[in-house]
């Protein structure tokens, strides 16, 4: 477990979740908050799934890049 956290949080996929984060949250927040957002209507509640909307392609990306680079090793 300790090595996955390792490759987790090494730079190189650190910078491939943010850039994913970046570019795949903002076309889902977009898509799912932006009406809201252009409204002036973020709650707490929109807020938080807000926050998941970006944080989701992160969580995606950081796991798959983690596997390949285990399997890579193998």
């Amino acid at each position: 477990m300790t090595e996955w956290y390792s490759l987790a949080f090494s730079r190189r996929v650190i910078r491939r979740g943010l850039l994913f984060a970046a570019i795949v949250g903002g076309v889902l927040l977009a898509i799912n908050h932006g009406d809201a957002i252009l409204r002036g209507d973020v709650n707490a509640v929109r807020l938080i799934r807000i926050i998941l909307t970006v944080l989701t392609p992160y969580i995606v990306s950081t796991i798959s890049s983690v596997i390949a680079m285990r399997d890579k090793e193998k």
